[in-house]
C-alpha cells in the first residue's frame, strides 16, 4: 500500500512555497524560492511579486515531483488570502491558487483553501509537535514583515478564527526590521543579517522603554532612534542590538498586559520575524511558548498542506467551496 500526503502551496509577498506532508504530519518536503528584492528596496509591488511567482512555480513544482513518487496524493490545500476576515486580499495569492487548482483539477482530488495566517500557526503546530492546540483556545504571536499581531485563536473547519488583542498599532516589526536593516546596508528582508549585527555586539544596550497600552505598542518611533543612534555612535552592530533589545522588551510587555487583561492560555509563536534566537529568548525567560523551528517559522506551505491533511480526514475528501 502506498503511504498517503497531502501537498499545500503559499504565494506570499516575498516566498514562493510548496510543501508535502504524510498522513501523521511528518514533513516529506518544504520547498521555498524567495522572491528578488533589488538592492537598497524595502519590498516588492504586488505586479511584481505575481511576477516572480508565475515564475517560480513550474520549477517549484518540478522539485516536488520526486517527492511524491511511491505515494497517494488525497488532497491539496493553498493559502487565498492573507487573512481570515472579510475584505482580506492580496494578489500575489492568486499566482499559488491558479497553481492548486490547476494541480487538484488535473489530479481529480480535492482543494482546500485557507488564509496565510491560518497557514502559518498550523505550521508552528507541526513544527512544535503542539497538535493538541488544532482542538481548543490558544494565544498566537504571527509577526512578520506584513503582521505584527498577537491573536486569541479558535480553531474551524477552515483555520482558525482569531480576534487580535494585541499587536501594533502603527509599522510592523518586521517592517522595522528590514527599514534599518536596509539603511544600515544589510540586504533585504534584514532581519536575519541584523540579528547577526546584534549577536555580535558585546556592549552596554541602550535602552528605551516601548510604548505599550492594553496590549498594543507603536513601533515607527523605532526606526527614528535607531537612526539616531546611529548617526551618534556609527556602531550598525549596537544599533542592531537596540532593535532587538527594543522589539523584546515591547513583545514580553504586550504579552504580560493579554494575559492580565484575558487570562492566560497556550501561547503559540509564528512568522517570520519570530525565528530570531533574541526574541525567542526573551519571551521564553518570561512565558511557556511554543515556537516553529526556523524553517518553519518563514512563510512556508507545510502547514497548509497539514491543514488540508485534517480538512480531508474530517470530510472524507469533500472540497470546501
Amino acid at each position: 500500500m502506498k503511504e498517503i500526503c497531502f501537498i499545500g502551496f503559499d504565494t506570499s509577498n516575498y516566498t514562493t512555497s510548496a510543501a508535502v506532508v504524510d498522513g501523521e504530519d511528518r514533513v516529506i518536503a518544504n520547498l521555498k524560492q524567495p522572491l528578488t528584492v533589488s538592492q537598497g528596496e524595502h519590498g516588492l509591488r504586488q505586479s511584481d511579486a505575481v511576477f516572480q511567482h508565475v515564475k517560480n512555480l513550474p520549477d517549484l513544482s518540478a522539485r516536488l515531483a520526486p517527492y511524491l513518487e511511491g505515494r497517494e496524493v488525497l488532497a491539496v490545500g493553498v493559502s487565498e488570502r492573507p487573512r481570515d476576515r472579510d475584505g482580506s486580499y492580496m494578489p500575489c495569492f492568486l499566482a499559488g491558487l491558479a497553481a492548486a487548482n490547476a494541480a487538484a483539477a488535473v489530479s481529480g482530488l480535492p482543494l482546500y483553501r485557507f488564509s496565510h495566517q491560518s497557514g502559518h500557526l498550523s505550521a508552528a503546530m507541526v513544527s512544535s509537535r503542539r497538535f493538541d492546540l488544532y482542538d481548543r483556545p490558544f494565544y498566537a504571536y504571527h509577526v512578520s514583515g506584513g503582521t505584527t499581531e498577537l491573536l486569541a485563536a479558535e480553531p474551524t473547519e477552515n483555520g482558525f478564527a482569531t480576534e487580535i488583542v494585541g499587536g501594533t498599532r502603527d509599522l510592523n516589526a518586521g517592517q522595522v526590521i528590514d527599514r534599518i536593516g536596509v539603511s544600515l546596508g544589510v540586504p533585504f528582508p534584514a532581519g536575519p543579517g541584523l540579528e547577526q549585527l546584534a549577536l555580535g555586539y558585546t556592549g552596554k544596550i541602550p535602552h528605551r522603554k516601548p510604548a505599550v497600552r492594553d496590549g498594543f505598542v507603536n513601533l515607527s518611533g523605532l526606526e527614528n532612534l535607531a537612526n539616531d543612534l546611529y548617526q551618534k555612535t556609527n556602531d550598525p552592530k549596537q544599533v542592531a542590538a537596540f532593535v532587538f533589545a527594543h522589539l523584546s522588551e515591547a513583545i514580553v510587555t504586550m504579552t504580560a498586559q493579554v494575559f492580565e487583561k484575558y487570562g492566560p492560555r497556550d501561547l503559540l509563536c509564528a512568522g517570520g520575524v519570530m525565528s530570531s534566537t533574541i526574541l525567542r529568548r526573551a519571551i521564553s525567560e518570561r512565558f511557556a511558548a511554543s515556537f516553529a523551528e526556523p524553517a518553519l517559522s518563514a512563510d512556508n506551505a507545510v502547514g497548509i498542506a497539514a491543514l488540508a491533511a485534517r480538512a480531508y480526514k474530517r470530510d472524507g475528501g469533500k472540497e470546501t467551496p
